[in-house]
């Protein structure tokens, strides 16, 4: 049964790189002044996982037929840098290019980093979301349709009927997981005849990955960026003398604080009760059904140092990077997955300064817990996103990794039989 799921698999897969076989265009211009002018702009040095990366691509769109990569790389590690190069290597070659993420305060974040990166390039840019206004989003969509915008960046509802482009030539997925199976589906179909490079944090292991590379081209990102150190990590039971203190640690050294606390019912008074505990510091809250317009400006204020302890749901684990927040204390921390606790501790410690993550429990921990919070606590040097994802399928079994079927089944003969199952069925299915 398994060996037929995994045939389908492999079969639904070929049948889009069949048809992108057949399609064609003309290869991307070669790197000139302006591609040099953005990676100068770039304030850091580039890993040489992200270099390869950035090589990869740049050989993928020289070529005649379509780009369909998907960048693997840890939390914090450059792949948006890497898609901002490749969606300026469009627009030079005539393109527009579009990047769709999952939430909106997220495609608000890398819009602006994007505008700022490319202010002294003659490159004009928008975002696309709930938060403009109907006028606003009716100007931009009529701009897309006439060539006058080159970079959209927005939430999926850049899929939306209304929208149409003059000359799409590059969508950038963020973060695909996180999408819909409508939505991947819709983008499967603009797939056909587009230059595809999707993000992901979410690690895969090598196994896997040699099993899908036989069809898909990976580039992985692991090696952390220059300068940057591990988060220490606390798993202990919840007292507020150690939220007192880590409070007030983080705000002497002038840093800010994300406290995790994922029910919105009892969120205000968290925020009372934080307000009781260390007066004196400013506090925000945050989470999803708070309108978008107060959400972006919450998080605004907390990028400009308005709000000292950011109280949020774990809406911030989507790629939100805000190198002055290096204290991370999360109140319920048995009721998060591993991967998802793994995300979230890599908002924190983004810079070259020493972050500490605190992961507080209730009374009684199950035994998943327990093993969960044991590989958090043990995956605390960089990059080890690939052990957590491993960790991960151990504890939980795994989904199909690039369809709908969330159930797994690789659980049931192990990692390493499923890998070899999907390669036979893709050089079987290659054969016919």
């Amino acid at each position: 049964k398994i060996k037929e799921e995994a045939e389908k698999l492999a079969k639904e897969l070929l049948e889009i790189y069949a048809k992108r076989e057949v399609t064609t265009r003309p290869p991307y211009s070669s790197e000139d002044e302006m591609d040099f002018q953005l990676a100068d702009g770039f304030k850091y040095e580039e890993t040489p996982d992200q270099i390869q990366t950035i090589e990869d691509i740049k050989s993928d769109l020289e070529k005649s037929e379509p780009m369909d990569r998907i960048v693997c790389g840890d939390v914090g590690f450059g792949k948006t840098e890497v898609a901002l190069r490749t969606m300026v290597k469009a627009v030079k070659s005539g393109y527009q290019a579009a990047m769709i993420c999952p939430t909106t305060i997220l495609a608000n974040q890398h819009f602006q980093n994007f505008k700022e990166r490319l202010k002294d390039l003659p490159i004009k840019i928008a975002l696309l979301s709930r938060l403009q206004s109907k006028r606003e989003q009716k100007e931009i969509v009529a701009n897309l349709k006439t060539g006058g915008i080159d970079i959209i960046v927005g939430t999926h509802r850049i899929l939306s009927k209304d929208v149409e482009f003059k000359n799409l030539g590059l969508l950038v997925i963020d973060d695909e997981q996180r999408f819909g199976v409508k939505q991947k589906e819709k983008l499967k179909k603009i797939r056909t005849s587009l230059d595809v490079l999707s993000l992901s944090a979410t690690p895969i292991p090598r196994t896997l990955y040699m099993a899908l590379s036989l069809l898909k081209n990976i580039s992985l990102i692991q090696t952390p960026p220059v300068g940057r150190l591990p988060v220490k990590t606390f798993v202990s039971q919840f007292s507020e003398k150690v939220i007192k203190k880590a409070v007030e640690d983080e705000i002497k050294r002038k840093g800010q604080v994300y406290y995790l606390h994922n029910r919105v019912e009892t969120i205000e008074a968290i925020k009372k009760f934080l307000e009781k505990l260390v007066p004196e510091t400013r506090i925000g809250i945050a989470h999803g059904r708070l309108k978008e317009k107060e959400l972006v400006k919450v998080m605004n204020d907390f990028q400009n140092k308005k709000i000292d302890v950011l109280v949020a749901t774990t809406i911030i684990e989507n790629g939100l990077d805000l190198p002055n927040v290096n204290t991370l204390i999360v109140a319920d921390c048995a009721k998060l997955g591993l991967a998802q606790a793994y995300q979230i501790r890599g908002r924190i410690g983004r810079s070259h300064i020493q972050a500490f993550a605190y992961f507080l429990y209730g009374s009684h921990l199950t035994d998943k817990a327990k093993l969960r919070l044991n590989a958090l606590k043990e995956a605390e040097e960089l990059g080890s996103g690939y052990r957590i994802a491993l960790k991960d399928l151990e504890i939980r079994g795994a989904g199909n990794i690039l369809g709908k079927e969330q159930s797994g089944n690789i659980n049931r003969v192990g990692l390493n039989l499923y890998c070899q199952m999907l390669s036979e069925a893709i050089e079987k299915i290659k054969r016919r």
